[in-house]
């Protein structure tokens, strides 16, 4: 899916602030013209060249190096420039500025990486992956989007939907065919078809689920009555001290957030408010109000309780008070004045751990039901990276083949099944970009950072 573009794009390509190099990129087919007018004459392609680079005003403002890509050989697919100088937010914004003067314009959030998709350089989930590869929090989110780059993920996908077109365009031959004495779909086998191509699916959505939770991580929240031990726990967690931690009940009034990572897992935890009633004060009554909010947006809750005191009719009574549509772990706090040792117990649907947050004991036990509770394997190979769009559209792909799969099964229904098979296809298609629409693209797009 080649695009003509009539324009030429500019934007800084590297991180906002100073630097000891500063990078402004161009795209378009006046982006030679456009640079040459600033920088003289460019070397040979992919060559690169020192050069002054001049202003509007034929005055130096700055010197570097000139790389010119030519087209289709580029990152975007048409003539890209970069002029690399030095980390100057005032000489680079000059800099796009005079390009802007010979005829450029400033670039959207993505564009760079959107003209790759239409030009045909990279699939759709391929470019997200440039987003994610740079949003990056831990190593092996890194290397994840890095597979995701490298067409990891669409590999899967393009390979799932190959079967998937091979089986649809047999189930629609057997429609054609219907006068025939064969029993096209029985003959084939179709129903062991598609139960091989839902346990396939089902192992993409696993490796999507990993992909998701590198991405995007996890919030937990915790809660419970002022000096349960929060804010000891939070620091932790953390490594260090970022939450005050006193004798005086109520110290923590507002919410305190902190990003860490558990064994890759990247992990938003948020201290709290303690949770009481029996307040009067108006800072107090807004910290409160703030915990509320935080659990209702919390992924995980961790309920602290002073083992010490026990199970207390407040530490019941905010039990019952919490969001009962999130999953909830109960952290049995002070080990070391009660004397219990560190323990991982599941009641019901609950679970328990006993820890001390002063000393440390129990911790890591916590670490690790904590990535079991979402599903991660810290170890699992060939993980990509994913989004929440690439889950929903596995998860409609699912419910049209398990939907076909019941229309064969219940009603021998071969036009029902062909059609489930052809939604499936194109909530898949969505994921690399080979169905979709320009909406979805703007949003997508919108969410990159200037001059990627």
């Amino acid at each position: 899916m080649a695009l003509i573009q009539t324009d030429t794009i500019v934007a800084i390509a590297t991180a906002p602030g100073r630097g000891g190099v500063g990078i402004v990129r161009l795209s378009g087919n006046q982006a030679v013209v456009i640079a040459e007018k600033i920088a003289g004459r460019l070397g040979p392609a992919r060559y690169a060249k020192f050069a002054s680079f001049t202003g509007t005003d034929d005055v130096v403002l700055d010197s570097g190096v000139v790389i010119h890509f030519k087209a289709p050989a580029s990152f975007t697919g048409e003539d890209v420039v970069e002029l690399q100088g030095h980390g100057s937010p005032v000489v680079l914004d000059k800099l796009c500025q005079t390009a802007i003067h010979h005829g450029a314009r400033m670039a959207r959030p993505g564009e760079f990486s959107e003209r790759a998709f239409l030009n045909g350089k990279m699939d759709l989930a391929q470019a997200e992956a440039v987003a994610d590869l740079i949003e990056s929090a831990t190593e092996q989110a890194a290397r994840s989007a890095m597979r995701s780059l490298q067409g990891a993920f669409s590999k899967r996908i393009n390979d799932f939907l190959t079967e998937l077109t091979h089986l649809r365009m047999f189930v629609e031959a057997s429609i054609d065919f219907a006068d025939e004495e064969i029993d096209f779909l029985g003959e084939a086998q179709v129903d062991k078809q598609l139960q091989a191509l839902l346990t396939t699916l089902n192992g993409i959505q696993d490796s999507a689920r990993q992909g998701r939770l590198l991405r995007e991580g996890i919030s937990v929240v915790l809660a419970g009555q002022p000096n349960a031990g929060k804010s000891s726990l939070h620091n932790q967690l953390a490594g260090h001290d970022a939450a005050i931690v006193t004798d005086i009940a109520g110290t923590t009034r507002d919410v305190l957030r902190e990003q860490i990572h558990l064994g890759g897992l990247p992990l938003r935890i948020s201290d709290t408010a303690g949770l009481h009633d029996a307040t009067d004060n108006a800072v107090e009554l807004e910290g409160i109000r703030r915990t509320r909010h935080e659990l209702a947006q919390a992924d995980h809750i961790l309920l602290m309780v002073n083992d010490a005191e026990g199970m207390t009719a407040k530490d019941e009574a905010i039990l019952a008070d919490l969001p009962a549509d999130k999953p909830l772990t109960i952290i049995r706090n002070k080990i070391d004045q009660s004397g219990h040792a560190p323990e991982r117990i599941q009641d019901k649907d609950k679970t328990i751990i006993y820890l001390s947050a002063k000393t440390g004991a129990g911790i890591e036990l916590l670490t690790q039901h904590l990535q079991t509770a979402v599903g991660f394997h810290p170890d699992e190979q060939g993980i990509f990276i994913a989004r929440r769009r690439h889950l929903d559209a596995l998860h409609r792909a699912q419910q049209a083949i398990e939907a076909g799969y019941a229309c064969l099964t219940g009603m021998g229904a071969g036009e029902l099944l062909a059609e489930e098979l052809r939604q499936a296809q194109q909530a898949l298609g969505e994921i690399t970009g080979t169905f979709t629409n320009e909406d979805l693209l703007d949003r997508i797009f919108a969410s990159f950072c200037i001059g990627k």
